[in-house]
């Protein structure tokens, strides 16, 4: 296994509890960091190495303030923050305003806030590691998830410019589809539905893993990657239309 020079590193990683949380989590901790685990279903976050956790829901900005300081006070000072939790949203042009509300609470007010809080103890250190896992940005319907992810990656782009001279670096993953409970259960929830989507979108001829996403968090986490901020990153097999 690869070494990403992370041990004793601090961090903390939101949704947790399973898909691309559980495996940011289970990679970190196999390299040597210490890792504050959140998510809603606690009892489901697998411990593994250094690994404390923490109940709590992202949407509710009083969970997101405890969550900030339990991992601290656990783990001391948190060098590398991963905002894994968020979840698709499909609605319609007439949805309630709390499809909305909801929608950005998840996929982009929890990353903003845990940030700030999190972020003071980055600067002053002279180096912090902030990564944002997003979702695709070619929309075939309106879906809430998506607008709340766009405001994520400008977000945090313009942060990116700000901390960078503090030796903080802020970079987003777009996933394509992830063998995860919310893929396979939710989005293509038979196999058949798999693999026709995979045989008109994805090049690379099927899914990813959970691991895939989490060694890129690890590599941009690292010392190796310092020089790389402000980033988009996809990993998704071929399956966006772009090339940019």
């Amino acid at each position: 296994m690869m070494d990403f020079d992370l041990k004793d590193r601090t961090c903390l990683v939101t949704g947790a509890s399973s898909g691309i949380g559980a495996g940011v989590v289970r990679l970190l901790a196999q390299q040597g960091a210490r890792v504050a685990a959140t998510a809603r279903r606690v009892d489901k976050i697998e411990r593994h190495g250094q690994v404390v956790a923490l109940a709590g829901d992202v949407t509710n900005p009083d969970d997101i303030a405890r969550i900030a300081t339990e991992a601290t006070t656990a783990l001391g000072p948190i060098d590398i923050l991963v905002n894994c939790a968020g979840g698709s949203r499909p609605t319609g042009p007439d949805a309630s305003e709390d499809v909305w509300e909801e929608a950005f609470a998840l996929n982009f007010t929890a990353a903003r806030l845990l940030t700030k809080a999190l972020l003071p103890a980055m600067r002053a250190r002279k180096w912090g590691r902030i990564v944002n896992i997003s979702g695709s940005m070619e929309p075939r319907g309106l879906n809430a998830a998506m607008a709340a992810k766009a405001a994520l990656h400008l977000w945090a782009k313009g942060l990116s410019c700000d901390v960078a001279a503090d030796g903080v670096t802020v970079n987003t993953i777009q996933p394509g589809r992830i063998n995860s409970e919310q893929i396979l259960q939710n989005l293509h929830p038979t196999e058949e539905a798999r693999r026709t989507f995979i045989e008109r979108n994805i090049p690379i001829g099927y899914f990813g893993e959970p691991e895939d996403i989490a060694n890129l968090v690890a590599f941009l986490a690292s010392p190796a990657a310092r020089y790389i901020t402000g980033a988009v990153i996809p990993v998704d097999g071929g399956m966006r239309a772009s090339a940019h």
